[in-house]
């Protein structure tokens, strides 16, 4: 347990959290949205510090990020919790806290940058869950990590309040944010939260030199009108063409069981979509065959991936070898990993 950041008094002992979007004003006694922050004698205080739910080694590309460090190993960690309620969530499992129960093994965050660090990893991911919530714990970690020549990625939902985004920028390389819709209704109904915040992180993200990539998985039924999916891609464009923009497929998962995978059709319309709206880096997620990297000006193929690792990469120079062009990206320079 560890006291909280970014939180006000109230009269009655009762805490403002200004952590998140939500901004949850919290009785004595009682917990914000997350469910991992709790008001004990007008104090708020973490209760997932130091306490890892999850943890692995993964390949960068899982995040999913296919212009920072590809072919690089990334170290996932993660605790309980999270302020978003979305229907389909894929880590439910931890992320939506049952009994009030705070799970966890013990590792604190030099931990983490150690195991990192002997993992061969060049990142540690903040992921899973959402990060926002476990903020305290995020924090301390990317200090260590960064000093220790580590880089530091949000695998987010984009819901942090501006002055918490700001305060962890300078230790923050890249973010990987959920649109997951156009719809503020699609927000309140699906997620349990609201759409403005989601778009303002994006913008504030990009504007603080933060590397950012845009995922929004493809609901059937929910978010996939190609009215909304070029909503979203002339959102992205409107702020720089060259953020990459991940539509993954969907796969039936906790209370959205009955609905069915997303058509092929439908992914390889919304790459066209993004394409046709001037974004450079548009990929089918979860779908090997969209993962690939070529190049926006040539058309030549630059980045082989299969299974979520790159297998060839012959940009050199941060540049296409045939025809020069710039690939934007962070450390995108040639590198060959096996598979």
């Amino acid at each position: 347990m560890k006291k909280a950041l970014f939180y006000k008094e109230r009269e009655g002992g009762r805490v403002q959290c200004d952590l998140c979007s939500h901004r949850c004003v919290i009785s004595p006694g009682k917990r914000g949205v997350c469910g991992v922050r709790e008001n004990r004698d007008g104090v708020l205080y973490s209760l997932v510090y130091g306490k890892a739910a999850a943890r692995n080694v993964d390949p960068i590309e899982k995040k999913p990020l296919f212009h920072f460090y590809p072919g690089s190993k990334t170290y996932s960690i993660a605790t309980v919790g999270c302020n978003f309620r979305c229907l389909y969530c894929q880590n439910w499992q931890i992320s939506q806290l049952k009994d009030e129960v705070i799970i966890g093994e013990e590792f604190a965050p030099e931990d983490i940058v150690e195991d990192a660090l002997s993992s061969r990893c060049e990142s540690i991911a903040y992921t899973y869950t959402e990060p926002t919530i476990f903020y305290e714990y995020a924090f301390d970690t990317a200090i260590i990590a960064q000093k220790k020549g580590l880089k530091n990625l949000f695998i987010t939902n984009g819901y942090i309040t501006e002055e918490a985004l700001r305060e962890i920028s300078p230790y923050l390389d890249t973010v990987n944010i959920d649109l997951k819709s156009m719809s503020d209704d699609f927000y309140k109904k699906v997620c349990s939260a609201r759409l403005k915040p989601v778009l303002d992180n994006i913008t504030l993200c990009y504007s603080l030199g933060i590397w950012v990539e845009v995922t929004t998985l493809v609901i059937p039924g929910y978010n996939d009108s190609l009215e909304e999916l070029r909503e979203i891609a002339m959102f992205i464009r409107s702020i720089n063409k060259s953020i990459p923009w991940h539509v993954s497929r969907f796969f039936p998962a906790y209370q959205l069981n009955n609905v069915s995978l997303t058509p092929l059709k439908r992914l390889e319309e919304a790459v066209k979509i993004g394409r046709e709206a001037g974004l450079e880096y548009v990929y089918q997620g979860n779908m090997d065959e969209g993962e690939n990297t070529f190049c926006p000006n040539c058309g030549k193929l630059l980045i082989i991936r299969t299974d979520f690792n790159t297998i060839e990469n012959k940009i050199k120079d941060g540049s296409c070898p045939y025809c020069r062009a710039n690939i934007v990206g962070v450390h995108m320079k040639r590198k060959r990993i096996e598979a």
